[in-house]
This record gives C-alpha cells, structure tokens and sequence, in this order.
C-alpha cells in the first residue's frame, strides 16, 4: 500500500491482489509488471514472484487500520476481476469496503464482463454504495468502447473511465450514465503517441453531457516535460465525494477483529 500515491486522481492505492496478464492492447507497456518485475526472485519482497498473479488476503483490513479518509485506488498493482481471482474473494474484498465507508473507494478493470455480471448477482450488495466507484479502462474502439457499455448496465451509483493510455481518435462516445472520465496518454520507455484533438474531442464531448473530465498527462518519455496542462490549463473535476465520518481508532481496531475473526470462521 502506498500512503500518499503519485496517481493524480487518488489518494492512496490497496492491493489485496498483485500481479495480472496482459489481454488488450493497452496492457503493452503496463507500469505495473514493468515495476513489479525488477524484484522478481529478490527474496523478501512484495513483489518476489514478479508480476505472477496471487491473493493477499493480510492486506483485507488495511482500511480500516488508515488514520485519515481516503480515495482508494483498488489494485493498482493487479485487476480485482481477472479470471484467476475467486468470486469468493472478490466479495471478500467488497466486504471490506461496504464496512470501511468512511473512505472512497475506485475500482478499475479491464474485466469488464465479470465486473457487469458480479454486480448483478454476488457483489449486489455492494453495487450502487455511493462510496464505491466502478470504472473500466479504455484504450481504443475495439477493445475500450465494448467496456464501455458493459460498465452502463451494470448497477452502480459511480460509472467512470480511464482513458488511459489513449491510443486513438474514439470519434463519438456513449457517455449516458457515465459520471467520471480520466483520460491520459502513455509514459515510460517506447510510449506511444497521443494527439491533442483526441483529448479535445473527449473533453468537449463530457462538457456537453455533464460527465467530470479529469486529464491526467501528456506522457511520452519524459512525462514530467511534457506535464498535464490541456489548452494551457490543468482538468480535475471528479464526483462529489461523501463526508461520511470516521469512526474512532477503537472503533477500527474492532472491526479488525471482527472482520479477522470472520475470516477465520471461513477457513476453517
């Protein structure tokens, strides 16, 4: 976990998974197993098994053990809904952020079908939470707009987008029901280019439909140069988040517990 992430649109990400595969275009130069790789075989570390996906079931309480109310970004490190995660486990990990609502929490994936689909049966209860955001990548036409209309019929107080990395001209998008959109080209080694009026075209389109436009960065291989300045000014907006209060350390260190003790009822 990374108290104070560099992500522009959070505040803190939460991995009770690591590690993914790749299954879209947009997956190329994932951050993620590039980072997590450089420690494959290091002995001790978090990421000792590379980019090899597994559950981490000690960092389920996490949460609720934070000094301060959070934007969550879940699994920054990994995909909630990849095929190798249990559906039990994915329920698991809801659990704890139907309990945890102080926070708010952005879930993300490329899965989109499972996504859908869990949140019309066994994640309902944690479908329309208003501190839970569900949102899907999109890369391209091909494989980012068929997500797209996956995420709209699913149930869900929060719909967003990560359009990021950027790899191509849209054209019109479906935005109804849609309330956040992050938009971003790639960065690193090899990045692949992205043009000023895919941006534009996205921003205006969410201007006109009331969808919160978030841009993010330029990219390319210096990021830092090219910064995320958008027709000489930075776009944040995002939904309203809930002033939910937070209960008191004890308080916390209870559901700890509870939620531990729960866990251990499961396995048994």
């Amino acid at each position: 976990m990374s108290d104070h992430s560099r992500i522009e649109w959070t505040d803190t990400t939460w991995n009770p998974v690591r590690g993914c595969t790749k299954i879209s275009p947009g997956c190329k130069h994932c951050y993620a197993a590039t980072f997590a790789e450089r420690f494959r075989g290091v002995k001790g570390h978090p990421y000792e098994q590379g980019f090899d996906l597994r559950l981490v079931p000690e960092k389920l309480t996490e949460p609720f053990l934070w000094p301060a109310r959070r934007r969550v970004f879940v699994n920054s490190m990994s995909d909630l809904f990849h095929v190798d995660v249990p559906d039990e486990y994915i329920v698991r990990v809801a659990r704890v952020m139907e309990t945890a609502n102080w926070h708010t929490y952005q879930v993300l994936t490329k899965r989109s079908e499972r996504m859908a689909e869990l949140l019309r049966t066994k994640l309902r209860f944690a479908a329309e939470l208003p501190h839970v955001w569900w949102g899907v990548s999109v890369e391209n036409q091909r494989h980012g707009l068929p997500r797209i209309e996956h995420l709209r019929f699913a149930p869900a107080a929060v719909r967003f987008l990560s359009v990021e990395p950027l790899l191509e001209d849209l054209g019109e998008v479906n935005l109804t029901d849609i309330h956040w959109m992050i938009v971003g080209g790639e960065s690193g080694h090899g990045a692949r280019p992205m043009a000023l009026e895919w941006v534009r075209s996205l921003r205006d389109q969410c201007r006109k439909t009331g969808v919160s436009f978030f841009f993010k960065q330029w990219g390319g291989v210096r990021k830092n140069e090219t910064g995320r300045k958008l027709d000489n000014r930075t776009h944040d907006d995002q939904p309203e988040t809930r002033d939910a209060e937070m209960p008191s350390r004890r308080v916390r260190l209870r559901l700890v517990e509870d939620h531990e003790a729960e866990e251990t009822e499961v396995n048994r």
